[in-house]
């Protein structure tokens, strides 16, 4: 560690140092906190969305369970990177991209962040405005007339909710974890109960063959499921350092990813795909959105209990997939400026005028959304991985990280480490056009394992380049 008094640099902030970590994130949070990132109407929607390849059941849950395991081992590196340095992600990327150049993948990961969080916003607002109807049935006027696409009723709900998980952020990194750990075994509940009483009402008869569409399937499709699965957590996977830096040791990382991924996700796949398939059943189709399931049910009481844990649970993932990531990026663009309350508000605030509720129609368009993300996020995580596990062999000065002086270790040209803009540019503008080109969209699902590949191979070589160089700004 450099001896660099870090407190009076302009890029600091307490809570960002690595003495606010708290090493209080066991094995169980990290596992709750997996729950809390799966369990949602978000996830189960993007899950059954998967319909749309053409492939069958039993093609999904192999698809599915192979993208989970890619992902455990994907966030055992960018874990454990983040519990050893135990900063969290825009800090963490100084080392990469340099003390400013880092607020590029700051920003990046934020705009994704902000859009799911009001999605899921969106999404858990709709649980609670069909409970309303149904316990307040005069409560249906207010669905008369809409602003920006969202009816009174609506938009009641929404900003209740999201004033709901501000007071949650707050108080704090400690609140999200004592929040993920009941919000991540709570939807349980509700997701066991929703398959209990659609196969009950399916005759406790599945068809494990059958297919949205009769075009697709095949290995091509099964990889490009899987893929998908692995773009739909890689915002998170980039950032799960935001979270990890808590925790006490490496094992306690793996451990966590090992009971919340490989048991966990799975699971949650394979009881989604349960309740899709009995759905099917019943009304002659799968049912893309839960709301639909739950408008069904004619117990008021049982109805309330499955909206609260839906409500808990998609307020859970909320705060951990898509409220902190975007809380530390514009604390760390603005370190002397923002606190971790004022940069939560702001986050609330800016996920309002996204207008969720247009970004969100149906599965394949979510999926699309889902391998957009992928076409940004997975050349971050490839040169930020590379850069760490490969360029500098796990070795980071977390002192340097914010030292902000032109003799800074991570101070670069002028604050931009050019070898990683460079390489995010070129591994960028080819994902991006893997997404977004019609004529290549056979190739938008693996955007992320290319961006990751291309990434991290073209950073290496201009980084090791540059080292070589008798003008190097690349300094180990």
């Amino acid at each position: 560690m450099s001896g660099y008094d870090k407190t009076g640099s302009r890029i600091y902030n307490p809570e960002l140092a690595p003495e606010s970590a708290t090493g209080t994130w066991k094995t169980w949070n990290l596992f709750a906190w997996w729950m809390s990132g799966w369990h949602s109407l978000g996830g189960y929607t993007f899950a059954i969305g998967l319909f749309a390849l053409g492939l069958s059941g039993w093609q999904m849950i192999l698809a599915f369970t192979a993208g989970v395991v890619i992902l455990y081992f994907t966030n055992n590196l960018s874990g454990v990177a983040g519990q050893q340095v135990k900063v969290p992600f825009p800090v963490f990327a100084r080392a990469s991209f340099g003390v400013y150049g880092a607020n590029l993948p700051a920003i990046l990961r934020a705009i994704v962040a902000i859009a799911w969080y009001g999605i899921q916003t969106y999404l858990a607002s709709a649980a609670v405005m069909l409970l309303v109807l149904k316990i307040i049935p005069s409560s249906s006027a207010l669905q008369a007339g809409s602003f920006v696409g969202l009816s009174t009723l609506g938009w009641i709900c929404f900003l209740a909710l999201s004033v709901a998980q501000l007071l949650v952020l707050s108080r704090g990194m400690e609140a999200v974890r004592k929040l993920s750990d009941f919000a991540g075994p709570a939807i349980w509940v509700a997701m066991i109960f929703l398959a209990i009483w659609v196969l009950a009402r399916a005759n406790w008869s599945i068809d494990f063959s059958y297919r949205a569409v009769e075009t697709g399937g095949g290995v091509t499709a099964i990889l490009s499921a899987m893929f998908i699965v692995v773009s739909y957590l890689a915002g998170p996977t980039l950032n799960f350092a935001d979270f990890t830096r808590n925790a006490p040791d490496e094992q306690t990382v793996r451990r966590g990813n090992a009971w919340g991924l490989l048991l966990n996700a799975t699971a949650f796949g394979a009881v989604s795909l349960i309740i899709a398939l009995a759905s099917v059943k019943v009304y002659g189709k799968a049912v893309h959105d839960p709301i639909e399931l739950l408008n069904d049910i004619d117990s008021i009481a049982i109805l309330l209990v499955a909206i609260i844990a839906i409500g808990t649970a998609t307020a859970g993932i909320n705060i951990i997939l898509n409220f902190v990531a975007p809380v530390y990026d514009i604390i760390n663009i603005w370190p002397r400026h923002f606190t971790f309350r004022k940069a939560g508000m702001l986050v609330a605030l800016l996920s309002v005028v996204t207008t969720p509720w247009n970004l969100f129609s149906n599965p394949v368009i979510i999926n699309h959304f889902i391998g957009g993300v992928g076409a940004l996020m997975g050349p971050l995580y490839g040169i930020i991985m590379a850069d760490y596990y490969i360029f500098r062999g796990q070795a980071i000065d977390a002192n340097a990280l914010f030292d902000d002086r032109p003799t800074g270790k991570y101070f670069y040209k002028n604050g931009y480490n050019p070898s990683a803009i460079y390489a995010l540019v070129g591994a960028g503008l080819i994902t991006i056009c893997l997404s977004v080109l019609p004529y290549l969209s056979a190739w938008a699902p693996f955007s992320w394992p290319i961006g990751v590949a291309v990434g991290a191979f073209s950073y290496l070589y201009l980084a090791r380049a540059a080292e070589r160089s008798p003008k190097a700004a690349i300094i180990r």
